[in-house]
This record gives structure tokens, C-alpha cells and sequence, in this order.
């Protein structure tokens, strides 16, 4: 017995090493665990029992009798294992529990005019997550000195950092032999990606006065994140663990700290949050009130948009979700990140459960502290959306990233990014949820948010302003034209065209204003354009009109005229 107590406690050992099976009746896995280890304890009492009745020429009766004896509580707690393994998931289960279920997620009522305000391009993340990647590994691959040691971590978690949208991901070692050769220094720096300006910057720890990260998943041993975490909180279950920077720029991993509230194994949800300092290992768990503010991300978007799946589908009972199906709503085909307020806000759309192609509204929680609310904006499912803005711009063959949704004049929009095959953003759109026929495209979000309000107004949907502002901050110019230079730029016709007595070029596309092929020097045209880039060289056009403002012909379907208010309508 002692002989297999040892063997078990050695191959149990080393298993939990591997595995790092949490131990807590609420984990699955640590049932398989136990009960392994017991059906392992069995065998090598068997066969240690064996070989030493053999040597004393024991029967096989009384071996038997004898190891049935010896194995009676070790089979007792097996079954027992088994039986309350079984038991745990008839009690979790939603047939039992709908209510439980539908309350896991606390939703509110929200007023769109109110609580979304209009859009401000600051806080608008221009990329999706694969756009990041492709522009981070890109950025590192700039390095020589880190390129053949490294390589960036798949994951790109969308934070605030500073006031802005950023996607922060750490670096990796690149195999086993380059872990061992790095291993000693850490991982030198981390990759952040600003969704605004589309720009990635590697930051060096050492540049910040900082060790590199010696915890990460990418580490070996006792150093590894996972590992780190089991051998210091044993009975805590943990979602995902990600990498989030506070404001001074340092690394931690936040590693978010799962619970079952429902039955045994059903109700998944977060009831606190382990902070690990990535660089020198320092640990605190905090419950959920009590995590940092600087932290954005605690509830995964995934947990979300699960959690209402089962607010929505058991809103009248488990029967109800089957039969009827009066009032059951669920979540669209994916999600979205939206920055408001200094936090981070998952978005997605609401639909039937019928799948038509419509949604009755959308979600925004937020991901730090799960406050959720719907708002009811009835219109086309996101993928039409999409599909209308890919079909602007077919001939181009761009792709439209999933959308997010904003205020823009008032209006509930879509607002997307379109990319090319590189993965790289182009243009963006912007589509009328409740009339997604309406799409505008431009070259920046100032072009296309302008050619988005002129079609609103050829529409007939009203819009707004804030005061007497108009909504982008623009100018305008007028003159004789001097010069005018082409340019085809990714299978794009561009004109640049200067004024007489001015060195700026104002460029705009063919696509966006076909007249402009027509125009010659000597010509007198109005060009408006955005003021935040007044003083450049080169500047983007948002429209251009022949002729001066009295005079100037109208504009094009897909192009704004100079900054005219539009009218308030009740």
C-alpha cells in the first residue's frame, strides 16, 4: 500500500504540474483528475499485490479476497465522485434552472439620443483586431535586433491607454532554443497598436525604467503565467488571463477569476480578478468592486454575449425558448469595441430568434464592471450592412470590418472600416440603420461622415447638430486653378490640384467627384477640407464644387458640398 501510495503521489505530481487542474468541485476537470489518480492508485496496488503474492505462492482466490478488501474505500470514493459528478450537471441544467439563467445578466433599458453621444473621432477604433495584428507584426518585423529572438503574441487586447483606443500584445519567444538563450533577460518589450492613427510602436521596457516580462504564457516552467497562477491561488478557476498596461506604461496580466453560480457547473461568471505584475511577478487579487479603474477588460466579450443569450432565450421560461419562442431574443454573429467614458464598451446586435435579417437593437456593457444596457434602435443586421458598403466599393474588392454603431447627426449609424486583401484599412463607410440603403464611403472619417449627412438630407432623415457647431470642423477655399497633377495610387485615379497663389495640393479621388477630370487650369472651383490638416502640403479634399459658392455647381450623389448647417428638425 505504501509502494502505491508513493508510485500515485509521483505520476499525480507531475500530472497536476502539466495539466494545472484548479482544485475546486466547480472544475470539471479536477473530477477527471481525482478519479484518474484513484483508478491509477488501484492498478498499482494490483500489480505490486501481484508480484508479492506471487513470490509467496498466495492463490488467486485470496489475492482476490484480499484486494478487494484493501480497495473497498478507494472504489467507494470513486463511485462517490462519479455519482456527484452526475448529480452537478442535472442541477445546472437550464431545464431546471431558466431563471437562474435569465438573471445571470442585470440589463437596463437605455435611451440612444442620451446616453450615445455624438460620435467624437478620438475615441472611434479605426481597426479591427486582425488589422492590429497585421500592422504590429509589421512593426516588429522593423527590428533586427528582436525579429529573429521574438514574435508577437497572437492576442491584441483593446484597452484606454492614455485617453485613447490602443491594442496592447506582448511579445513571445520564438521556440524552445530561444527561450533558453532570452530567457534570463525576459521578454524586451511589448507591441501597441493606436486604433486612431493606425500607428504601432514597440516599447522598450528598458526605456521605461522597467526588467523585461519574465511571466508570460510563452515562458517555460515555473514561469509560465498559467503555472505561476495555479501554484499561488490552487482553487481558483480562471478565464483567459490578457495583458493589459497601466497609465506609466507597465505590463501587468489580468488574469479574471471564474465562478459556477448555478448548480455545480452552470452559470459561468467573474467575481474578481488576479493583477500579476508581468516584469517581476507581484500578485493581488482583487473581488470585482475593488478592481483598479486603469483595468478595461474583465468580462470577456464572449461571457457577455452568452450571458445574454440565456437572458434573452429564457425571458418566459424554458418551455417558452422551445415552444412559441414568444419574446426570445438573442445576440447577432459577433461583436465589437466601442471606447466611452474612459472604460471599454463590448457592442453587438439584438435580433429575433427567428433569424431574419433585421435587429430590434443593440447591447453595450461594459467590460470592467458588466453594466449593460439595450437600447432599441430597430434596423438591418450588421452583415447587411456590410454587404452594403462592399457593394460601394465592389469594384475595389475591399471588405468591410464588422460595424460599430454610433450617433452621427442625430442618426443611428453603422460605421465601418473597409480594408483590401492585406488586411489593411482603405476607406470607411457609414450606413442609416434603419434605411441601410443609405452608405456613404470616404478616404478619412471626415470625408465620409460628410458624404454621409448630404445623403441624409437628400433622404429626408432628419439630423442634428450640437448648437450652431457643424458636426466636423471644416473650411473651405476658393480660387483659380494653377496646377493640376494625377496620380494612380492602388488602381485609384488621384488629382492634386493647386491653386493660384498657394503652394498646398488638394487631393481627392475620381471616384469620390467625377467632374474633376474634366477640370483645367483656369478653372474656379471650391474645395473644402478638413481643419485639422490646414497647414499640411498635401491635404485631403472632403468635396469640390466648380465655380465660386454662388455659383458652384451641385455636388455629386457621393459628394459634400462646403459648410453649409444643416437645419434642425423636431
Amino acid at each position: 500500500m505504501l509502494i502505491s501510495l508513493l508510485i500515485t503521489l509521483v505520476i499525480g505530481g507531475i500530472w497536476f504540474y502539466v495539466s494545472l487542474p484548479a482544485i475546486n468541485l466547480h472544475n470539471t476537470g479536477f473530477y477527471s483528475f481525482v478519479l484518474v489518480l484513484l483508478l491509477v492508485y488501484i492498478l498499482v496496488f494490483m500489480i505490486t499485490l501481484g508480484i508479492d503474492t506471487g513470490s509467496q505462492g498466495i492463490n488467486l482466490k485470496d489475492y482476490l479476497s484480499f484486494a478487494k478488501n484493501q480497495c473497498k474505500v478507494v472504489v467507494i470514493i470513486v463511485l462517490a465522485f462519479i455519482v456527484l459528478f452526475i448529480v452537478g450537471q442535472i442541477i445546472s441544467l437550464p431545464v431546471f434552472r431558466a431563471g437562474s439563467y435569465h438573471n445571470l445578466l442585470q440589463v437596463e433599458q437605455g435611451d440612444f439620443s442620451t446616453d450615445i453621444e455624438q460620435v467624437s473621432y478620438n475615441e472611434i477604433p479605426m481597426l479591427d483586431e486582425s488589422s492590429a495584428r497585421t500592422i504590429g507584426n509589421r512593426k516588429l518585423g522593423e527590428l533586427s535586433d528582436m525579429v529573429s529572438q521574438f514574435e508577437v503574441a497572437y492576442d491584441y487586447t483593446q484597452i484606454n491607454y492614455q485617453g485613447r483606443p490602443v491594442r496592447v500584445a506582448s511579445l513571445e519567444y520564438g521556440d524552445f532554443f530561444k527561450w533558453f538563450i532570452n530567457t534570463k533577460e525576459g521578454l524586451p518589450a511589448y507591441i501597441t497598436v493606436d486604433m486612431v492613427t493606425q500607428e504601432a510602436q514597440v516599447v522598450r521596457l528598458s526605456s521605461l525604467g522597467l526588467e523585461g516580462m519574465r511571466y508570460s504564457p510563452s515562458e517555460y516552467f515555473n514561469r509560465d503565467l498559467n503555472r505561476a497562477l495555479r501554484f499561488r491561488y490552487p482553487t481558483f478557476m480562471f478565464s483567459s488571463a490578457h495583458l493589459e498596461i497601466d497609465e506609466d506604461g507597465q505590463p501587468w496580466w489580468v488574469c479574471p477569476r471564474e465562478t459556477r453560480t448555478i448548480g455545480l457547473f452552470g452559470g459561468a461568471d467573474i467575481v474578481g480578478a488576479v493583477l500579476l505584475n508581468a516584469c517581476t511577478g507581484e500578485h493581488m487579487y482583487y473581488d470585482i468592486q475593488d478592481i483598479p479603474s486603469w483595468v478595461d477588460r474583465v468580462y470577456s466579450a464572449n461571457l457577455i454575449a452568452k450571458q445574454y443569450d440565456y437572458y434573452g432565450t429564457y425571458v418566459k421560461g424554458f418551455i417558452n425558448s422551445l415552444i412559441g419562442q414568444k419574446d426570445v431574443t438573442v445576440t447577432t454573429a459577433d461583436y465589437n469595441y466601442l471606447a466611452m467614458n474612459g472604460d471599454v464598451y463590448m457592442y453587438t446586435g439584438i435580433t429575433s430568434v427567428s433569424g431574419d435579417q433585421s435587429n430590434i437593437g443593440f447591447l453595450l456593457s461594459n467590460q470592467r464592471t458588466k453594466e449593460t444596457k439595450f437600447y432599441s434602435v430597430p434596423g438591418a443586421i450588421e452583415a447587411s450592412a456590410q454587404s452594403s458598403a462592399e457593394g460601394v466599393v465592389q469594384d475595389l474588392g475591399y471588405k468591410a470590418t464588422f460595424p460599430l454603431l454610433l450617433n452621427v447627426a442625430g442618426q443611428p449609424t453603422y460605421f465601418m472600416s473597409m480594408k483590401d486583401s492585406s488586411d489593411l484599412v482603405k476607406m470607411y463607410a457609414m450606413v442609416n440603420v434603419s434605411q441601410y440603403r443609405v452608405v456613404a464611403t470616404g478616404d478619412t472619417v471626415a470625408a465620409c461622415e460628410n458624404d454621409y449627412i448630404a445623403k441624409l438630407k437628400q433622404s429626408g432623415i432628419p439630423i442634428e447638430t450640437d448648437g450652431d457647431q457643424d458636426i466636423v470642423d471644416q473650411t473651405e477655399k476658393t480660387g483659380v486653378i494653377a496646377e493640376i497633377r494625377t496620380a494612380v495610387i492602388e488602381g485609384n485615379s488621384w488629382y492634386y490640384i493647386r491653386l493660384d497663389g498657394a503652394d498646398t495640393f488638394y487631393s481627392l479621388p475620381a471616384s469620390m467627384n467625377p467632374n474633376v477630370v474634366i477640370l483645367n487650369v483656369g478653372d474656379t472651383v471650391t474645395i473644402q477640407t478638413s481643419l485639422d490638416q490646414k497647414d499640411e502640403k498635401i491635404v485631403k479634399a472632403l468635396s469640390l464644387a466648380i465655380g465660386s459658392p454662388d455659383t458652384a455647381a451641385p455636388p455629386q450623389e457621393n459628394t459634400t458640398t462646403t459648410g453649409e448647417k444643416p437645419e434642425k428638425t423636431e
